[in-house]
């Protein structure tokens, strides 16, 4: 029998990529056909011969590949282009021409719910954006053609394996568990060649965190890790100088004369859908006043001590956790209803919900599991929120789940409020700024007193006015004597 060499050539056949195997014989070709042809990078190709492993020679140009938004939870379907932003390393903006690798940030997108950055899942070269700044994006539709980096010319084998579905953002799928952890965690396991599936993570479901690897490889290599950066003592804040009155520094608008139409959308567009659905519960509301007098003593008393630590103390820890110890007492305010008001869930974390005026507009982080923080505790996470909220990066997390809110109006200046409920929760409070004004003492003398006013709404279907009454008595004397906190903290 004449010798036979065998040659394979890719071919590409109605916009599919497929490989033809054949062997030579004394100037005569023979083609093996194989039973079906799939796109490259699927389930590999099957002829009638019994070998399933084939070895080939890819010599591939670069091929573009359509990114497409993929869904970002919590039933986004669309999103605002806020900015193509930097690509990891490189300190530039985005652009077409490019080039970018796995894990790198392509851009950030503003749903009406939370900022999100979108991280590539190829490596190669931008060859197109889809969309411009503030312009609408789709879930599910393209966001930038990227042409993968050619294949370089190499042997490798290829065998039949069936496809294994990959979450591009957050979790990846090993012996059909989630493996959850973020992008950046994906980079430093790989930096560090760590498998995700050989991780425990500590974090919420599993999640795998950045100290979950750096832990992780500590053990496997004995190495000490620098120990975590603890804020340094720092001295007393300064005395405030007399207060002035401010000279405003920016120019005053122009004028133009003109009206101007524009969509609503990001967390404007989500306080019209939140708002219409409040609007249908039944409200109703009760208002109290509070002497904070002696809270505002044990604040100025702690502020030294919390500011040696990098932590700025407001009052608002105080209240949050005085609101979770009443919460305790009466679990319906940290209550749910269905869309019916057909049942009731009584939520076992409280997590309390700050809205914040932004220049985004009105939003609504939440402090979660307060039933279980310090009061040190809590300030910290309201440091960590109120940064993100000014910067405009607050996540999908910090933005849900919660189950009770109160709103400070009092650092814009306010009194009185008529808070609405931000469902499915069923109460909401709304404190006012803290004045000073002369009040009785028990002894009938006049004193100089920290007031503050509150506003409480609630969910009439569910909760009736002696219920609220009883809870804000409750939260009233937490605040108006911090030492009764002390007999059920836990």
């Amino acid at each position: 029998m004449a010798a036979a060499r065998v040659l394979r050539t890719w071919s590409r056949t109605a916009g599919r990529l497929i490989c033809v195997r054949y062997f030579q014989t004394c100037g005569n070709i023979h083609v093996l056909k194989p039973n079906y042809v799939s796109f490259f990078g699927y389930t590999s190709f099957k002829y009638n011969h019994p070998h399933q492993l084939l070895k080939t020679t890819a010599a591939l140009q670069g091929q573009i590949v359509q990114f497409k938004l993929s869904d970002i939870g919590e039933g986004i379907t669309e999103v605002t282009v806020k900015e193509w932003c930097l690509a990891s390393f490189s300190f530039r903006y985005v652009k077409e021409g490019d080039t970018v690798s796995q894990f790198d940030s392509i851009c950030e997108v503003q749903s009406d719910k939370a900022s999100v950055t979108i991280t590539s899942r190829y490596d190669g070269v931008i060859k197109k954006l889809y969309y411009n700044l503030d312009d609408i994006a789709y879930v599910g539709k393209p966001l930038v053609d990227i042409e993968t980096e050619a294949l370089k010319d190499s042997e490798e084998d290829v065998v039949e394996t069936p496809a294994v579905s990959h979450d591009e953002h957050t979790h990846q799928e090993i012996k059909g568990q989630k493996t959850l952890a973020t992008p950046a965690v994906r980079r430093l396991a790989m930096e560090n060649n760590i498998k995700l599936s050989e991780v425990v993570g500590s974090g919420k479901d599993g999640r795998i965190l950045k100290e979950d690897i750096l832990s992780y490889l500590e053990k496997q290599t004995g190495a000490i890790l620098p120990p975590s950066p603890k804020a340094e003592i720092m001295p007393p804040p300064p005395k405030p100088k007399e207060r002035t009155i401010p000279i405003p520094i920016s120019k005053p608008p122009v004028f133009t004369g003109k009206d101007r139409t524009e969509p609503i959308k990001g967390f404007h567009r989500a306080m019209v859908k939140t708002m219409s659905a409040a609007l249908k519960i039944p409200h109703f509301g009760y208002c109290d006043e509070v002497d904070l007098t002696e809270l505002v003593k044990l604040r100025e008393e702690l502020k030294p001590i919390a500011f040696a630590r990098g932590i700025k103390l407001s009052f608002m820890p105080f209240f949050l956790k005085a609101a979770s110890l009443g919460l305790l007492q009466f679990p319906i305010l940290n209550a749910s209803v269905d869309e019916n008001c057909q049942n009731i869930t009584y939520k076992a974390s409280h997590n309390i919900g700050i809205a914040m005026d932004t220049e985004q507009g009105l939003i609504v982080p939440n402090v979660k599991n307060i039933q279980i923080c310090s009061i040190i505790e809590i300030a910290t996470e309201l440091n960590r929120l109120q940064k993100l909220g000014s910067a405009g990066q607050l996540s999908t997390t910090d933005l849900t789940g919660g189950t009770f809110t109160l709103s400070n109006i009092g650092s814009i200046g306010g009194t009185y409020t008529r808070p609405v409920i931000l469902p499915p929760e069923v109460a909401i409070g709304a404190l006012g700024k803290i004045k000073a004004l002369p009040r009785f003492n028990e002894k009938g003398e006049v004193y100089k007193a920290q007031i503050m006013n509150v506003s409480w709404s609630a969910d009439h279907r569910i909760i009736d006015g002696a219920t609220m009454s009883h809870f804000s008595n409750l939260w009233k004397s937490y605040l108006e004597n911090p030492a009764f906190m002390l007999l059920d903290l836990k």
